[in-house]
């Protein structure tokens, strides 16, 4: 084994996410306590993919696995390529959903690689890898969270990704309601307009303005905060089943939005009776998850 590389097997754990939060659209994330943990090594030759869980009937065992394909970018900027690798995904986040599969498998990724190059965090550090990270992913609201924990602001800079991090009210517990179909995010994403009114814009900016305070210490303040005339009502034909629930939910003073690209249903509710209730509402088929804020972000276990 290359003196470069690891000796033996490296392990990362990454946050599911939920981004475009209410009217935090491209804007602000939120990372759940719900994990993929990936497992890698540098071996002689080839490639090998095992991949249990979420996903596992799906995904491909070839260099076009999102893991890898981000393990690429992270070796190519580092200047370094290994003769083999052994990858193990055990995933939980569920795919197509909403909750961020895709940030999860590009930070993974990248953190895999640079954790295996002797020297990779230095050369890689969370900045460099969140700019990657979003140039894989098309834009940065889902990885920042999945890297950073906690909520997250994310913009573009002279077309490099950058984030800010906050802690969450502690009062604030998420809750998912997972349907058993996907939706396409570029469906849904070619489903916005070009332009909206200024009227709109000007009451998306407030909004987004509120939930950042709601938050992070006002949570009497996320009904309101959550309200949004962006983007999820131009969605609502890609996943009708989603915004009536978003809609019903709301209807009973619940902060409801569509998590990510949909079709799941965030609801970020103030207290543990409110979250109960909330994933009581989950319709037949549909699965009501109780989580909690994802506070450290990705991390190497080993």
């Amino acid at each position: 084994m290359s003196t470069d590389f690891a000796a033996g097997p490296v392990r990362v754990r990454v946050p599911a996410t939920s981004a475009n939060l209410g009217p935090g659209f491209d804007a602000l994330g939120l990372a759940l306590a719900l994990h993929d943990e990936l497992t890698a090594e540098v071996v002689d030759a080839g490639l090998a993919i095992d991949v249990e869980g979420a996903g596992a009937e799906e995904v491909p065992r070839d260099e076009s696995h999102l893991v890898v394909r981000a393990m690429r970018h992270a070796f190519s900027e580092l200047g370094i390529e290994p003769n083999g690798i052994r990858l193990h995904c055990r995933n939980a986040i569920p795919h197509s959903r909403g909750l961020g599969s895709s940030a999860a498998a590009i930070v993974g990724g990248l953190l895999l690689a640079r954790a295996l190059v002797t020297d990779g965090t230095e050369r890689l550090p969370d900045g460099a890898a969140l700019a990657l990270a979003a140039n894989l992913e098309g834009h940065p609201d889902n990885v920042a969270p999945c890297l950073f924990g906690g909520l997250t602001i994310a913009w573009l800079q002279d077309g490099a990704a950058r984030a800010v991090r906050r802690d969450v009210d502690p009062a604030i517990v998420p809750v998912v309601l997972v349907p058993p179909f996907t939706a396409s995010t570029e469906l849904a994403r070619g489903l916005l307009p070009d332009a909206v009114p200024h009227a709109d814009a000007a009451f998306v900016a407030g909004r987004a303005a509120l939930l950042v305070a709601a938050m992070t210490g006002t949570p009497q303040a996320l009904f309101d905060a959550t309200e949004d005339r962006l983007h999820q009502s131009y969605r609502s034909s890609a996943m009708p089943e989603a915004y009536d629930l978003v809609k019903r939910l709301r209807g009973a003073g619940q902060p409801a939005v569509i998590s990510g690209a949909g079709p799941t249903v965030l609801v970020l509710a103030r207290g543990a009776a409110e979250a109960q209730a909330a994933a009581e509402q989950a319709p037949d088929g549909w699965e009501g998850r109780v989580l909690a804020v994802d506070l450290p972000g990705a991390r190497q276990l080993f």
